[in-house]
């Protein structure tokens, strides 16, 4: 007599699931039809805007009251962020079996992580942390030699970790370790890139820092809404409940609302100011014509129909029109490189940590390609270029001892006294 077979065949329109050691690791079912995920037709949708919704009101809420504290803290957001992005990613290729045979190894991955951090915040840091502790000598002469020997220190720790790899290679086992070496290296690459021109913008000014990444969370939250209520026509096969009408809807609101969010992040001094040095005071300056408002009459059709004649508007919000266009069109092309790569991985997000939108990673996928792009731009259409008087005293004292210093201050100081006595 034949057993009876009591496996259950899925349907065409039931997605096949399979558990493996990742909670969040499915197979997607490749005969579903491209659009079979849209959001407009999804009957959880409600639910799971809900958990979405919740969890963005918390993480804006958040990432205001950091934003207000200042540079510093915006730094240290960055660095928490690239901690969890790299647990995150650390874990995606990590086999549990093989790592009970390695005791350490996980402890390698991460000498690797804080060295990358040291040889990176070391140059990005040393110039505000110079100005910071200028008065006091002894701290002053600390600064000077560790900032002297910076490279050399982070050579010796990378070799260190190089020998360790070495000394704990395993027969039987080289190629999951070699596999490992290489994505960790991947991950330090991808993660400290990002990162360093996230910190460059946050240090010419909070506003090169806050107006990108704020236009990819408006673009994020716009095509969701769009893709939601009106989404019908599938965009890219990478991610199936991406739609054309989120993408178009998400478009054009970004770009809109980067043009009136920067004439109203212009308008605050502390967000305008470069940060010299690494105190958390808030900062005044002269902003530069960039955010000094020049008015605009409006054509004489236009002022029939609405109530102004003429608009001030802030240079910097012609800018703000680049940002859009490139946050609103290209950077979401960050998001459809990961939704690849989780696929090319077979899972569902990197990992779980904020309800209804996945891991870390998972939000900082389209603010990765956007930071560097401000960063570029910034450095290529807005700051000025040549030497400051500013620049060349900087490169002097850098290289000066405490005492030299001192005595270059009190001649300049001299020199300054007798020009007023003499007018």
């Amino acid at each position: 007599m034949q057993k009876e077979n009591n496996t259950t065949v899925p349907s065409a329109t039931t997605p096949r699931i399979r558990h493996r050691k990742r909670s969040n690791e499915v197979i997607p079912e490749p005969s579903k039809a491209n659009g079979g995920n849209l959001l407009v037709n999804d009957r959880n949708k409600y639910k799971s805007m809900w958990i979405r919704t919740h969890s963005t009101v918390w993480m804006i809420g958040g990432f205001a009251l950091i934003v207000y504290m200042g540079h510093l803290y915006i730094t240290a957001m960055v660095v928490v962020i690239q901690i969890f992005m790299a647990k995150e990613l650390f874990n995606l290729l990590r086999k549990a079996h093989e790592d009970r045979h390695l005791p350490g190894f996980r402890l390698l991955n991460w000498h690797f992580f804080f060295t990358a951090m040291f040889f990176v915040y070391g140059r990005l840091l040393s110039q505000p942390l110079v100005n910071t502790v200028t008065s006091d000598k002894f701290l002053y002469q600390f600064v000077s030699s560790l900032i002297k020997y910076h490279m050399a220190i982070c050579y010796f720790l990378y070799i260190a970790g190089f020998m360790w790899f070495i000394l704990t290679l395993k027969k039987k086992m080289y190629k999951y370790q070699f596999g490992q070496y290489a994505w960790t290296h991947m991950i330090l690459i991808v993660v400290f890139t990002q990162s360093s021109f996230t910190v460059a913008n946050i240090f010419e000014g909070i506003f090169w820092f806050l107006l990108p990444a704020s236009l990819i969370v408006i673009n994020d939250i716009f095509a969701y809404i769009f893709g939601f209520f009106f989404g019908k026509t599938p965009l890219i096969k990478l991610s199936p409940k991406k739609t054309w009408e989120g993408f178009i809807g998400a478009s054009v609101t970004t770009i809109i609302s980067a043009f009136v969010l920067a004439n109203i992040l212009g308008r605050f001094c502390w967000l305008t100011c470069p940060r010299k040095d690494l105190s958390t005071g808030w900062l005044e300056c002269d902003p530069g014509p960039l955010f000094k408002p020049e008015n605009y009459i409006l054509p004489g059709w236009i002022s029939q129909w609405f109530p102004w004649k003429e608009i001030s508007v802030l240079p910097v919000q012609w800018h703000a029109l680049c940002f859009g266009l490139f946050a609103s069109i290209i950077a979401p092309f960050g998001g459809f490189f990961a939704s690849g790569f989780k696929r090319a991985f077979k899972i569902k997000d990197f990992g779980d940590s904020i309800p209804g939108h996945g891991g870390i990673t998972d939000r900082m996928d389209c603010q990765m390609v956007m930071a560097v792009f401000a960063y570029i731009y910034h450095q290529s259409f807005v700051m000025r270029q040549g030497i400051s008087v500013e620049m060349i005293l900087d490169q002097i004292l850098t290289n000066l001892t405490f005492e030299e210093q001192q005595s270059l201050l009190m001649k300049l100081g001299q020199i300054l006294q007798e020009r007023l006595e003499h007018s």
